[in-house]
């Protein structure tokens, strides 16, 4: 069984009008939120094998604030997965090495959550609990969800990911402390 984990960058500030958005950093409280979210996986031993991550400002602050991930996973980052669509971050996965056994996409919306989405499928969504009735109504920053993938990483598909948990920052007590 493969463990995929989907984080989305934690809250970016927008103090900068000026700034492109592919620039915009953390603000304070998407620094706090990705800190706990980091402890938390920790906690729950959950150790990717691979990083893929967006190469804007906001997502590469948010996995430097995450870490030390356990094990030092390998760090791949990539300029098309910034506002990349479903589609392309699942073409990503499929040519992630069938040798890693977890996997880390650090992304961006709307994407990230409709790629979740398509992994969980209607009958997942419509019978996975609350965690999966949250996932579906929204991904909010900061969030992860992990994944249980049966198939190669090749052939993951639609449908083809069990919903494990979807962590939020509000449900994090480090996040408000």
């Amino acid at each position: 069984m493969r463990q995929l984990l989907l984080l989305r960058h934690a809250k970016s500030s927008w103090d900068d009008p000026g700034l492109p958005d592919h620039d915009r950093p953390l603000d304070s409280r998407g620094r706090r939120d990705a800190a706990a979210m980091g402890e938390a996986m920790r906690r729950l031993g959950l150790s990717p094998d691979i990083v893929l991550v967006s190469s804007a400002r906001r997502t590469l602050e948010t996995l430097a604030a995450i870490e030390p991930l356990e094990g030092s996973p390998l760090v791949d980052e990539h300029a098309e997965l910034y506002l990349a669509p479903a589609e392309k971050m699942l073409a990503m996965l499929h040519a992630v090495p069938e040798t890693a056994r977890s996997v880390l996409l650090i992304g961006h919306n709307p994407g990230l959550h409709d790629l979740a989405l398509a992994l969980i499928g209607p009958s997942g969504l419509a019978s996975g609990g609350e965690d999966a009735r949250r996932l579906g109504e929204k991904y909010p920053t900061g969030a992860l969800a992990e994944f249980a993938i049966a198939t190669p990483w090749w052939g993951v598909e639609e449908g083809g990911g069990r919903l494990v948990r979807f962590l939020c920052p509000k449900d994090l007590p480090a996040a408000h402390g």
